[in-house]
């Protein structure tokens, strides 16, 4: 399926090496200024060439909208949004036209469709998340009339990790290009992130999420669960391998007396007194700051010879070419939040309806 959400929904289409990649936002309400710039700031923050330490792909990522706003706000009409390719390097991949690269979607695609678009990965590449940026963008700005926040950092490359969100001043994230909020940690980061390039290798990391002012009662019983679909969200972006919300693993180790968020009365505001829970209560918000941690695998392709097989099923050793990230987690920052936005957009519209 490449559409996402049931009332505020989108439609992502284009290849990596194609002429454009773009989306369509369908269920928007109308009456919402759509700050074009806005959107594109959310682009360049995930746009290849930014750094040292990301991908040298030079793409403006300029957005065009075609449809759904007039005179700066939604009509209500599907909104659809084009981002033209302008860097493609399609020779960079000619070599793999018969072969299957370790640890990519090459093989499986193969499998499935019987054909796919070995130009950089196509469909699966990763470049069709500037695609869900821009969506995010006009979901962040539908959020910000109910005053939610959402900010991402990275809190983690490799063994390097940063303290937690509760210690760190989140609105210095963009201030390092490895988009860490603490700068000592922040340091290291970019340093290993070099280091590991300069030995033609890759790196993971984790980024972490904090939604903040979320209203209490987002979240559908049974299976579309607040977590639930904010964890599919997170693993549907590419190279994600992990997902966990308030104490996650760390809390199987606490006893349930210790685990619990005891509720008290705050000037006639029902709080708890710890957030292990990590905003959400049987899959509904409760209020209190949404938190969670998204783990990115090392990125695929490395400037490395590997084994592999071709379509025959002969042996063949993989040379890695083009561009790419020694490090994903910087550029995507924006992306765990556009989909978070996505995911909070589309149950504050079913929370409208849930109730007389």
């Amino acid at each position: 399926m490449n559409t996402y959400g049931k009332l505020f929904r989108i439609t992502t289409f284009g290849e990596s090496h194609g002429p454009a990649i773009g989306v369509v936002v369908d269920g928007c309400p109308a009456g919402l200024t759509i700050d074009e710039n806005f959107i594109q700031s959310e682009l360049d923050r995930r746009k290849p060439g930014q750094s040292k330490i990301t991908t040298q792909r030079k793409e403006d990522d300029t957005l065009k909208i075609l449809s759904g706003v007039f005179e700066g706000k939604s009509t209500g009409a599907p909104i659809a949004i084009v981002i033209e390719n302008q860097d493609q390097r399609s020779k960079d991949y000619s070599h793999l036209e018969n072969t299957f690269r370790p640890s990519h979607a090459d093989y499986t695609y193969e499998a499935k469709y019987g054909i796919r678009d070995y130009r950089g990965g196509g469909r699966s590449s990763a470049r069709e998340t500037a695609a869900r940026v821009a969506a995010g963008a006009i979901a962040k700005q539908l959020l910000k009339n109910y005053s939610i926040e959402i900010n991402a950092y990275v809190s983690q490359v490799g063994d390097v990790q940063s303290p937690s969100y509760t210690q760190l001043d989140l609105s210095k994230t963009e201030d390092t290009i490895v988009r860490c909020p603490h700068p000592a940690t922040a340091e290291k980061m970019i340093a290993l992130i070099d280091q590991t390039r300069l030995n033609r290798d890759t790196i993971g990391g984790v980024v972490t999420c904090v939604i903040k002012n979320t209203p209490v009662g987002l979240g559908e019983p049974v299976f579309d669960k607040l977590h639930a679909e904010l964890g599919k969200a997170m693993l549907s972006i590419n190279a994600v391998k992990g997902f966990e919300y308030g104490s996650g693993f760390e809390g199987t180790k606490l006893t349930g007396s210790q685990h619990n968020d005891e509720f008290v009365n705050e000037g006639g505001k029902i709080k708890t007194k710890s957030n292990h829970s990590g905003g959400v209560q049987g899959g509904i918000s409760n209020g209190e700051d949404i938190y969670f941690k998204v783990a990115f695998k090392p990125v695929a392709t490395i400037m490395q010879d590997q084994q592999s097989v071709d379509k025959e099923g002969n042996e063949v050793t993989v040379s890695g070419k083009g561009r790419h990230d020694p490090c994903v987690v910087p550029r995507a920052v924006p992306i765990v939040e556009a989909m978070a936005a996505l995911v909070l957009a589309d149950f504050l519209l079913r929370a409208k309806i849930s109730r007389i």
